[in-house]
C-alpha cells in the first residue's frame, strides 16, 4: 500500500463527523444554508411576478405562500436536527409522523387562507409549490455535496 493511500484513511478522522449524530447535523446545517437561499429567492421572484398582474393581493399571496413553505422545510430540518441523535427506527417513525404533520398543517393553513380577498389564491399556490420544490431540491443538492459517510457504525466492544 502506498503512502497517497494510507494519508486519507489518517485525514478522514479530521474531517469526517465519527458519529451519526454529527452527520445528521452537519447535513442539516448544509441544507439549511441552500434551503435559505432557494427559498429566498424564490419568494422574491414570486413576489415580483405576481404582484405585476394582480397587485398587492398578487403580492401578498405570494409571500404568504412562500412563507408557509419555507416554514415548512424549516420543520423538516428541524426534525432532522431533533432525531439526529436517536436509533433509526425512531428517525423513520419521526420522520413519517412530520410528513403526516406537515401535510395537514398545510391543509389547515391553505383552506384558512382559501376565504382571503386580500390573498390572490393563484399567486399563494403557485408561489408555495415552486418554494416547496426548489426547497426540496436545494435540499438533495446540499445532500449530495456534503462529503460524509452515509453510514456509520458503532465500533466493535470486546
Amino acid at each position: 500500500m502506498s503512502e497517497t493511500d494510507k494519508a486519507p484513511a489518517t485525514d478522514r478522522a479530521n474531517t469526517f463527523p465519527e458519529t451519526h449524530d454529527a452527520v445528521v447535523r452537519k447535513l442539516a446545517d448544509a441544507m439549511l444554508r441552500s434551503v435559505l437561499w432557494s427559498s429566498g429567492a424564490t419568494i422574491t421572484l414570486g413576489i415580483v411576478v405576481f404582484a405585476v398582474p394582480w397587485g398587492l393581493p398578487g403580492a401578498l399571496g405570494a409571500l404568504v405562500g412562500g412563507a408557509v413553505a419555507l416554514g415548512s422545510s424549516l420543520a423538516t430540518l428541524w426534525l432532522m436536527r431533533r432525531t439526529a441523535a436517536a436509533s433509526v427506527q425512531r428517525v423513520m417513525v419521526a420522520a413519517l409522523g412530520g410528513f403526516a404533520g406537515k401535510v395537514l398543517v398545510l391543509l389547515v393553513v391553505m383552506t384558512l387562507l382559501r376565504g382571503l380577498t386580500v390573498l390572490h389564491p393563484m399567486a399563494l399556490a403557485l408561489t408555495m409549490a415552486g418554494t416547496i420544490l426548489l426547497a426540496t431540491g436545494a435540499e438533495v443538492r446540499a445532500f449530495a455535496q456534503v462529503k460524509v459517510p452515509t453510514i456509520i457504525t458503532e465500533p466493535e466492544r470486546g
